[in-house]
């Protein structure tokens, strides 16, 4: 396999265009006013569009590399993807919420503690719930989280794309 070619322009494109679709939900849950309790669909749409451009972008290089492709390459091109995906998500929620909404933690703070209300939870406990949750509102702490689950789902993804679909010069004969 001395004519790799390289997974830098499929990751980068790939990566983009998920990232790009994952803006594209996010602005259409907020146009329908349904950024603070979003629908269960947005989330089942996320999940295929995860394993929908991750696979996408394995098969392109497998594609590009003359139908071989290892398990390591495909991990590598699948976590490339979801980190890069991450990062202009990251970028979008900064714009957001500094710029768009900027008081979308104290709403969904709102939101969410009037489920624990309509769940039975007392004032004491909600009020440890959110002392917990000021933790994690941190800007940089939540990309960071974001970036590494994103990472995380990737590496599962492209392990078991990788999985299927690898293909080494040997298994051809």
């Amino acid at each position: 396999m001395e004519n790799q070619v390289s997974s830098k322009s499929i990751i980068v494109n790939t990566g983009i265009q998920f990232g790009a679709a994952g803006v594209l939900v996010s602005v259409a849950s907020y146009a329908m006013g349904a950024h603070l309790d979003p629908h269960w669909s947005v989330q089942v749409i996320s999940v295929a569009m995860l394993v929908g451009f991750l696979v996408f972008g394995i098969k392109k290089f497998k594609t590009a590399n003359g139908g071989f492709l290892t398990f390591g390459q495909a991990v590598k091109v699948g976590v490339g993807i979801s980190v890069l995906a991450a990062l202009v998500s990251v970028v979008y929620n900064y714009i957001f919420t500094s710029f768009i909404e900027p008081d979308f933690m104290n709403q969904l703070i709102e939101v969410q503690n009037q489920k624990w209300v309509e769940q039975g939870m007392t004032e004491e406990q909600i009020e440890a719930s959110n002392a917990m949750m000021e933790g994690f509102q941190s800007p940089l702490l939540s990309s960071a989280v974001g970036i590494i689950a994103s990472a995380f789902f990737g590496f599962v993804v492209s392990a078991i794309a990788g999985a299927i679909l690898k293909k080494s010069p040997e298994e051809q004969y």
